[in-house]
């Protein structure tokens, strides 16, 4: 192997990328694929063959063409994981109208504003999920839907959006049921779906994801066909994937991990998508895994913890699992080395990057050595290149910590409607992480923070996923996240909040021996809380401004 002197590589690919269409790799798997089973969606029992979910997209695409949906018209899908979903991301993909995808989290301001930063034509939308009652929701932030005729609402509020499809059987005043549009299209339709197919370009805008950074309001991720079928596709290659594999999805759709790492590296192979429930749940994804006898899981670290971490773990036969990705959030080494050997993921992969990057741009791959698989998130991935830089963007020697920033074809196209946070973002082709990290010789890259995680105390910076590892190393410590929080005297402080294992226990002193002499005095925490769970987003990443807020306000300091 090459062996490299400054931070830079470009990721070594076999053959050429796909230069197609969602809508025609689609048809060509399942061309090849008919009769072998495509997607079980186990919390709505439903279970289709190839040729049966490739009827169910074509109905579903030709009812929106019929209800005039159009290229580039922008479809927002707002709900949890469903069948409805998934054929609701192919249809549009056929199209060529450009899927929003809407936290299923999302209340009135925030739904309002991406609705309206995107001008969405259309939403197709699920009845309720956990506290969340959509259709109310809905009826309030447009009050003249109850009046409207389906598919001609007038709202000052929102005045492109056009349509509300919902799921489920019941009727809605001025919205179109979501099986009544699979049945609206006819002959006509069909022939502008075929036309279609072959006028679509492989670079034209297929997806938005909402992706929100530390300030200001969040920025619509413009994603194209390009970008997202050829990272689905290689991460479908890097697990060594085929028809005869099943992947168990628990992640959200709406994010890039379910709809690309997930449903797309599925279509890619014509490998089965297995969807445990509309939400992650620990007992429900080791049942579909033992059940449908799935080779392969993916999830966010939290994930993994609470599938291990749980009493009834060991009743479940997880043995024909092989592979999957970690993503998400970093990966603990003590946490990979209990998923190769406990959950027999033997050639599990970790995956890193951002939603800017359609997601992935680095990934561990099974015959790296433990080390690499368990300490970095791996090399660039084909086709891409990597390199980290200074503050005045100039590429470091191997081995310095700057931020990593990537270049290539998943970059996406730009914040939809943002040409200043896009420019502040991509500069000269290149993107621009906020991740801080190292590359060695051989292009491995070690993440070490983020740029605005960084601790500053007294002039020392901490990063905290160095003093999170250390505190990994703890047998009582399941789960730690480490943040900074305002300090009079040393500007910030570092705070750690604890989660055990089920029946250890740990003292804050017994932690801060444990610390003493074994990390940097000016490392330690000075405030630790053992807690029994982190507040999350619903992709599972942990939420540190929250707990930062949190203990600003326990301890009465200023901000």
């Amino acid at each position: 192997m090459h062996s490299l002197t400054q931070s830079y590589m470009t990721g070594e690919g076999k053959g050429q990328l796909l230069y197609e269409t969602i809508g025609s790799c689609f048809d060509r798997v399942v061309a090849a694929n008919q009769d072998r089973p495509a997607i079980v969606v186990r919390h709505q029992d439903r279970r289709a063959t190839w040729a049966e979910f490739h009827a169910d997209v074509e109905n579903l695409a030709v009812g929106l063409l019929a209800i005039g949906i159009e290229p580039g018209d922008r479809v927002g899908i707002w709900g949890p994981n469903s069948y409805e979903w998934v054929l609701t991301q192919l249809a549009t993909a056929k199209i060529g109208a450009i899927m929003v995808c809407l936290n299923p989290a999302y209340r009135l301001v925030e739904l309002e504003y991406a609705l309206g930063k995107v001008d969405c034509k259309a939403i197709i939308t699920a009845e309720k999920f956990k506290s969340s009652d959509y259709l109310a929701l809905l009826n309030e932030l447009l009050p003249e839907i109850a009046q409207a005729e389906p598919g001609a609402l007038e709202s000052p509020r929102l005045p492109c959006l056009r349509t509300v499809i919902r799921m489920g059987e019941g009727v809605t005043p001025g919205m179109l049921n979501f099986d009544a549009v699979c049945s609206l299209g006819g002959e006509t339709e069909r022939r502008q779906l075929q036309s279609l197919m072959r006028t679509l370009q492989p670079d034209d805008a297929i997806n938005i994801q909402f992706t929100s950074g530390t300030t200001g309001a969040p920025k619509g991720a413009t994603l194209s066909h390009v970008n997202i079928l050829n990272n689905a596709c290689n991460t479908a290659n890097s697990m060594q994937f085929s028809n005869e594999d099943s992947l168990c999805i628990p992640v959200p759709l709406y994010h890039c991990f379910g709809m690309v790492l997930g449903v797309l590296a599925c279509v890619s192979v014509g490998a089965t998508m297995v969807f445990p429930g509309d939400a992650y749940d620990p007992v429900q994804t080791l049942r579909a895994v033992e059940e449908e006898r799935c080779s392969a899981l993916h999830g966010v670290p939290t994930m993994f913890i609470s599938q291990l971490d749980h009493p009834e773990f060991g009743r479940f036969d997880v043995s024909s699992l092989r592979t999957g990705v970690i993503a998400g959030a970093p990966c603990a080494e003590n946490l990979m080395k209990r998923i190769i050997a406990d959950m027999h993921m033997d050639q599990v992969l970790i995956g890193y990057g951002q939603t800017e990057l359609s997601p992935i741009n680095h990934m561990t791959l099974p015959d790296d050595s433990l080390e690499n698989r368990t300490q970095t998130v791996g090399r660039p991935i084909p086709y891409v290149e990597v390199k980290i830089v200074d503050q005045d963007d100039r590429v470091l020697p191997v081995g310095e910590q700057g931020e990593i920033c990537t270049r290539g074809y998943s970059v996406m196209r730009g914040y939809w409607n943002d040409e200043e946070r896009t420019a502040e973002t991509i500069v000269n082709g290149w993107l621009h992480s906020g991740d801080l990290g190292t590359m060695d010789r051989h292009g491995y890259v070690r993440i070490t923070g983020r740029i605005k995680d960084m601790i500053i105390r007294g002039g020392e910076n901490i990063y905290p996923r160095e003093v999170e590892e250390f505190l990994y190393s703890h047998p009582a410590i399941s789960e730690v996240q480490v943040f900074g929080i305002p300090d009079e005297k040393m500007g910030e402080s570092v705070c750690a909040w604890v989660q055990l294992k089920p029946g250890s226990a740990l003292s804050e002193d017994e932690l801060g021996e444990y610390c003493r002499d074994q990390i940097a005095h000016f490392k330690i925490p000075r405030h630790v809380r053992f807690v029994d769970e982190f507040p999350m987003t619903v992709t599972g990443k942990i939420r540190k401004v929250e707990m930062r807020q949190s203990m600003i306000d326990e301890l009465g300091l200023q901000a």
